[in-house]
């Protein structure tokens, strides 16, 4: 038994060895390491020894032939764009031709050359070098998204665009700046497929992609150069007299990214209409009653009362909310002209506003409204900002309202919904700006929930 237990008791020992020679070894490693640190001055407060480890050196550019780089990498880009246009000008005859051999040098030519050819030219034309003369003598900065994308028709978007002959335009800058949403960058791979097409041909069928973009904050978009697709059966609209209570006619509406194929599937006797915001909007005989027909409940203002309190007052505003124009369509027999906020949320919204010959806005909640300050005679909201939503998101959003409507202008809150245990939270909310009140109406909704509705005048602030 002993002789057996020896050769394990000396494999231990020689093991247990082993590791205090290592440990001592670090142990030696570290204070080295230490000492060197200390020698450096790393641990001492030396404003030198910080400016030069942290501080970037400024690159010299002396000696160096900056304009001579630039002559030379836009030469290679235009051979480049030349032989790229011989071999697509190559591929389409042998489009042409019936030979099976043509047909399999096309495809290789595709895969194997113009596709590699394509990144590597696109990679080129990703470096970009600072200029050797900038617009008025001045330094040209490299611009922060530049270099995020690999589509080229992104980059020639955010790329600024200088004005001719070096002068200064007529919004007194020297260059114009396109912009996108900076949430634009986190979506880059929805982004560069969203730009991913042929200059003058026509655009994928792809709006729901650029909404997807626009609610994760790719707000605004970059415009695009390719032709917008309609329906192949578009009819002439009906006319306005008609229009504004008449279901549009069908073929004038590409259904291909929605459930329903047509207006009547909308209706909301239907399951799989598609949507659930604004149920019932797409029935004209239920939109007719809304704002000109007593209710039961208090929170529902019809427009001749509200109307009433400014006589003549009220010439133009906006609805923001969800649904199918039918306030602005009301606000219209009234001599009124309301811009309606709309997206497409499972439905076509913003063409059934257009197809009743009223004015939709395509705007999602990220966005400032594009009005000028003290403009709108009134902003009314309804089926959009309820409980849900965030307080300080609400705060920004108020406020932009704030500032776009006109001194003694009204804001009309109708039907805002939420739960008991925030109503106080939300009444401050719309209570902090100190409009006047002409109406104010509280009504349950559920066990837990509650409307609120209130008719509110902006004061003058003739400051």
């Amino acid at each position: 038994m002993g002789r057996a237990c020896l050769p394990r008791w000396r494999l231990g020992r020689l093991m247990a060895g082993l590791q205090v020679i290592l440990g001592l070894l670090v142990i030696t490693v570290s204070l080295s390491c230490l000492y060197r640190f200390h020698s450096a001055g790393y641990f001492l407060h030396n404003e030198d020894v910080c400016n030069n480890i942290y501080t970037i050196k400024e690159v010299s550019n002396e000696g160096f032939d900056i304009k001579a780089l630039h002559d030379r990498v836009d030469e290679v880009l235009e051979k480049m764009d030349n032989l790229y246009e011989k071999l697509e000008k190559t591929v389409k005859e042998m489009e042409k031709s019936k030979d099976g051999s043509k047909k399999e040098m096309k495809k290789f030519l595709e895969d194997e050359v113009m596709k590699p050819f394509y990144y590597a030219h696109i990679g080129l034309r990703q470096i970009r070098l600072p200029k050797p003369e900038g617009i008025r003598n001045s330094t040209e900065k490299e611009e922060p998204l530049i270099n995020k994308f690999l589509i080229e028709e992104i980059r020639q978007y955010i790329t600024p665009k200088e004005n001719r002959v070096g002068k200064i335009n007529m919004f007194g800058t020297e260059r114009v700046y396109n912009t996108i949403g900076h949430a634009c960058a986190l979506m880059k791979k929805e982004l560069e497929k969203y730009m991913d097409y042929d200059v003058g041909a026509y655009c994928d069928d792809d709006w729901n992609l650029a909404q997807k973009l626009m609610l994760n904050g790719c707000d605004p978009l970059p415009r695009r150069r390719c032709l917008t697709r309609a329906s192949m059966t578009y009819q002439k609209p009906y006319s306005i007299n008609e229009s504004l209570w008449k279901l549009p006619d069908d073929r004038n509406v590409r259904w291909g990214n929605y459930q329903c194929r047509n207006f009547a599937c909308l209706s909301s006797k239907n399951p799989k209409r598609g949507y659930t915001k604004c149920t019932g909007c797409f029935e004209m005989e239920k939109e007719g009653d809304k704002w000109v027909k007593n209710s039961t409940l208090l929170v529902d203002f019809m427009i001749k009362d509200v109307l009433r309190v400014k006589p003549g007052g009220i010439r133009i505003g906006l609805d923001y909310g969800v649904g199918t124009g039918t306030f602005a369509a009301r606000m219209r027999e009234k001599n009124v002209t309301i811009v309606t906020t709309a997206l497409n949320l499972g439905a076509p919204f913003n063409e059934m506003i257009a197809l009743r010959g009223l004015i939709p806005l395509y705007l999602s909640l990220n966005q400032r409204l594009p009005f000028f300050d003290n403009t709108m005679d009134m902003i009314h909201t309804t089926g959009l900002m309820d409980g849900w939503i965030d307080l300080l998101l609400m705060d920004f959003v108020l406020y932009d309202w704030d500032r776009v409507l006109r001194p003694g202008g009204l804001l009309w809150i109708d039907r805002f919904f939420c739960k008991k245990m925030d109503l106080d939270d939300y009444m401050y909310m719309f209570l902090q700006f100190r409009y006047k009140k002409h109406k104010w109406a509280i009504s349950p909704k559920s066990k837990d929930e509650v409307y609120l509705s209130a008719l509110l005048e902006k004061p003058p602030r003739a400051i």
